[in-house]
């Protein structure tokens, strides 16, 4: 079922909520420049074996509305507590990919994980995509910087760069299609926007905060958010197990899709 929750005025939030009936609530916060269709393989086998799935789409991604502001984290996890309040979620699992792990972390430090019993972070984009004095272990800021400029001369140039970029396995031409068409589906100023804001944030001051049971799953050919950044969020969470993905680059949710299922399911029960 698909629906839509207004997290402020103006801005309403779209939810696709697959409940088998009575399940174990699982909120998915998806990567960029995507939307939720970007967990069709979780979607296609967990509701089976008694999961309830949720997925959103961030503001100005998907079927959510596109204002012009709001997409640094703050403002993004105040987007999830609204879907979280307007679902009534409790006793929930919150499982974020790349940017959508980085607003995951936000929310459980912002709100304190409100609702969340257990995390999975997978590929984060934490604590931070980018390199500074403190983290050397990123990209270099330009990189990122490069994919901003890249998106307001030619979008559909820089999202077949980026699909290239994302998995390590082979695509078949379909799939690569379906993908990039994720990413078309956006809007071009919230690609730009988030963007901007995973270059220049950070969560190191949220990890701390972190006080539910958390998995770590990363793959180690990931060339977008670095193998080193699960190490750091490994070591910085209590509680907190790290799962490799052999085979996989930043798209392990699909590139190992059989193991990544079994493990999230084997995690939440």
């Amino acid at each position: 079922m698909g629906y839509y929750v207004r997290v402020e005025p103006n801005v309403n939030i779209y939810v696709e909520d697959v409940d088998p009936g009575g399940g174990k609530p699982i909120l998915f916060l998806h990567g960029w420049p995507a939307n939720h269709k970007l967990f069709e393989y979780q979607f296609n086998v967990l509701p089976a074996k008694g999961f309830r799935c949720i997925g959103w789409d961030m503001r100005g991604f998907g079927k959510s509305d596109r204002p012009w502001t709001g997409y640094h984290y703050d403002r993004l996890a105040d987007d999830v507590r609204g879907v979280v309040e307007a679902l009534g979620l409790q006793d929930f699992t919150l499982a974020g990919h790349s940017v959508g792990g980085a607003i995951a972390t936000r929310y459980m430090g912002r709100h304190h994980g409100y609702g969340v019993s257990k995390l999975a972070l997978i590929a984060a984009a934490a604590p931070s995509v980018t390199q500074r004095p403190v983290f050397p272990h990123g990209l270099p800021a330009e990189e990122v910087s490069k994919l901003i400029r890249a998106t307001y001369a030619d979008r559909p140039q820089m999202l077949q760069d980026f699909t290239n970029l994302f998995f390590f396995q082979n695509l078949t031409q379909p799939f690569a299609d379906w993908f990039f068409q994720l990413g078309v589906e956006a809007a071009g100023h919230a690609t730009a926007k988030v963007a901007t804001s995973f270059r220049d944030e950070s969560t190191f001051a949220d990890l701390g905060k972190i006080n539910v049971p958390t998995l770590i799953m990363h793959g180690i050919h990931d060339k977008i958010c670095l193998p080193q950044l699960a190490l750091a969020l490994h070591r910085a969470i209590r509680n907190s197990k790290l799962l490799w993905f052999q085979y996989s680059g930043h798209g392990l949710f699909w590139e190992e899709r059989n193991k990544f299922n079994e493990e999230l399911e084997k995690f939440i029960n």
